[in-house]
């Protein structure tokens, strides 16, 4: 049987994630290096501004737009310490009505606004998060250095939140 090839930044099926917050994660930055497999150039350094949408009603769906493309995932549970998270919905601006009363703020877990037209823009949509007093548009800068380690992707990253 022919084994899978992992590709990076491509999403199918569940997965587990495991994240640590500091000022400082020096060594294991280095020891990941030391241990990891060769990985493709595009993956060695890579940034990214995105906008991820928090609910005050919800804590188990993940929303992020990253280059005009959202998508939501949802935990599905822990163990040993890592998160598994299941892709749910992956789309691009615009957006049609259908997927947002459908699958977007339904993730949200919020009231769903008045919906007039049959696509909304990037800008449209970002209007009806801002004026939702339950959810709120967080800006991310993120600066992420790529490693596989144990046939496991593994990441370092810098982020900044609103700045």
């Amino acid at each position: 049987m022919a084994k899978e090839e992992m590709k990076i930044g491509e999403i199918s099926k569940p997965r587990f994630e495991f994240r640590s917050f500091g000022q400082c994660f020096c060594e294991a930055h280095k020891r990941m290096a030391r241990l990891s497999v060769p990985v493709p150039e595009k993956v060695w350094e890579r940034s990214s501004d995105e906008i991820y949408i928090i609910s005050r009603k919800n804590d188990i769906n993940n929303t992020k737009i990253r280059g005009g493309k959202m998508d939501i995932k949802t935990y599905v549970k822990t163990v040993d310490g890592l998160e598994q998270w299941n892709p749910l919905m992956k789309g691009e601006f615009p957006i049609s009505a259908k997927v947002l009363e459908e699958e977007v703020f339904p993730a949200f877990m919020v009231e769903m606004p008045k919906l007039t037209k049959d696509t909304y823009t990037y800008e449209e949509f970002i209007a009806m998060v801002k004026a939702n007093p339950d959810l709120a548009a967080v800006r991310v800068h993120k600066q992420r250095f790529g490693y596989m380690v144990n046939d496991t992707i593994c990441e370092v990253g810098n982020v900044l939140i609103n700045g």
